[in-house]
């Protein structure tokens, strides 16, 4: 598929997420929100803090849906979290006709009233490593049915699942440099010095500098990533691409840090 290969030579995520949520408004769907994580626990579905989240959705509903935790009753990220594939969103009136809803059910179906989100696909993609979630969740347009993007999956889904699944595949892949938490260069290279086995005084000798500013540098790299163990930066930074990055290619359109 020829619309594949831009894909394939994107350099970030930020720049990824532009042009995949322009491809998937050309099928539809306009509103996308995608989140993966590595730190779910059997049967929950972790802190949003300790996800890459991307979603071009209004900021408020974002604040309700995500900050407020309201997404942990939302049904489509329940049917994500215990299936892989691709459902359509017929499944929330299916499963929820005829009995009645909870508090906090009744309060995400109504913010999602409020915010147009009535039609859409879900796709829950597989993980080989174990805590780890991703899905995304494509929102049509005001204005479709859940009819309409029935339609349109009968005629394009296969199309839609494959390029998202490559979106997926290049986002784990990508630097995640817009995000909030973002670790300085010395930060960087001191949690791929600890990934590669090295001791704090090992690095400082690396790195020509005393053990006390190792410390420091990891005690940043935990506040950044908004972790308590160094261990748990390690992990995280590897989940946000964020260590053992390549250095752009000089000439391929970037230029080296000074």
């Amino acid at each position: 598929m020829k619309r594949l290969k831009p894909y394939l030579q994107m350099r970030s995520v930020d720049e990824l997420w532009r042009f995949h949520t322009a491809e998937m408004a050309k099928y539809g769907f306009d509103r996308l929100f995608y989140a993966y994580s590595a730190f779910r626990r059997a049967g929950t579905f972790g802190d949003p803090d300790d996800a890459l989240v991307l979603t071009n959705h209004d900021p408020q509903y974002i604040e309700a849906y995500v900050n407020k935790g309201l997404f942990r009753h939302g049904p489509m990220m329940k049917w994500a979290n215990e299936n892989t594939g691709a459902i359509s969103w017929s499944y929330i009136a299916e499963t929820m006709s005829g009995r009645e809803l909870n508090e906090a059910e009744r309060v995400v179906m109504s913010l999602n009233a409020r915010y147009g989100l009535l039609a859409g696909y879900t796709l829950s993609f597989p993980m080989a490593m174990k805590h780890s979630s991703a899905g995304i969740g494509l929102t049509a347009r005001k204005g479709l049915t859940q009819d309409d993007v029935d339609a349109i999956w009968a005629e394009h889904g296969e199309d839609i699942e494959i390029i998202n699944h490559v979106a997926h595949l290049c986002i784990t892949q990508l630097p995640a440099t817009g995000q909030s938490r973002v670790l300085t260069p010395r930060q960087t290279e001191v949690l791929e010095l600890v990934a590669d086995g090295k001791t704090i005084q090992d690095i400082a000798i690396i790195l020509e500098r005393n053990a006390a500013t190792v410390e420091k540098h990891l005690r940043g790299a935990r506040d950044t990533l908004g972790v308590e163990t160094t261990a748990q930066a390690v992990r995280k930074a590897s989940v946000l691409n964020q260590i053992f990055l390549l250095e752009p290619e000089v000439g391929a359109g970037a230029s080296l840090h000074p």
